[in-house]
């Protein structure tokens, strides 16, 4: 503190780092420290939205200057993951097939973009829409994941869990405006990361007919992963939920 040759004393700024809190002085234990390591959560899908959202936009604009609102696109992508589903399941018997997977995707994922900026950005959101896109992205899961069941050496018990953990993903993520949060997307297997991984056992089905035997390890990495997911979702959830409330 300096004096401006007034007599009165000139205040110097002070920078503050965070903020202090009565509550927190010291008490003779030492203090916890939470890390919450948002990197742990991160899934394809933080990377690769924000850049899509920019390629997507133009054409988002087209369409809804043609009259096709979100929920239009929501329901074709599920019809769309539907239909590629009922194929396999009913041919799980021609590999070649199977390349619908990789091919059908990168369109959905596409969609997903597509309806996302229709809805925030061109005001097109509304309650139904988000019902009608949650429901969708998990009914498109499902059925995309079910024609697994039919290719060895996935087991239909092993895949069943599965989409079952996929669905408690979605569910937790789901959870977040109801812990008062956002919408949880984190990882490390989101819808993106799934889909990856998806289009390429298609692709490797297609191209070698089969999949090889050491590919039964697959479904364990993926539980692991997808408890992570759910994990992450819920922890996420509930510490941007306290910041909210404290």
């Amino acid at each position: 503190m300096a004096g401006n040759g007034r007599g009165i004393p000139k205040l110097e700024p002070v920078m503050m780092t965070r903020n202090f809190d009565a509550s927190e002085r010291p008490t003779g234990r030492k203090p916890h420290i939470q890390f919450e390591a948002p990197f742990l959560g991160a899934s394809t899908l933080t990377f690769l939205k924000p850049r899509l959202k920019m390629v997507i936009r133009p054409l988002a604009a087209r369409l809804a200057g043609m009259g096709i609102t979100a929920n239009q696109v929501t329901l074709t992508s599920l019809a769309g993951s539907v239909a590629v589903s009922a194929v396999l399941c009913a041919n799980s018997d021609d590999p070649l097939l199977f390349a619908l997977l990789p091919l059908w995707l990168p369109i959905r994922t596409a969609c997903a973009a597509l309806d996302g900026t229709l809805a925030v950005e061109l005001g097109q959101k509304s309650r139904l829409g988000g019902i009608l896109n949650e429901v969708g992205d998990i009914a498109s899961d499902i059925a995309l994941f079910l024609p697994l069941a039919f290719v060895a050496p996935f087991s239909a018990n092993a895949v069943v869990f599965l989409i079952i953990l996929i669905v408690m993903a979605e569910v937790a993520g789901i959870a977040g405006p109801l812990l008062g949060s956002d919408r949880r997307l984190e990882g490390p297997l989101g819808k993106a990361d799934r889909s990856i991984i998806l289009a390429a056992l298609g692709l490797i089905i297609a191209l070698l007919g089969n999949l090889p035997a050491t590919a039964q390890l697959l479904p364990p990495l993926l539980y692991g992963g997808l408890i992570l997911t759910i994990w992450n979702r819920l922890r996420f959830a509930l510490a941007d939920g306290g910041k909210t409330t404290g």
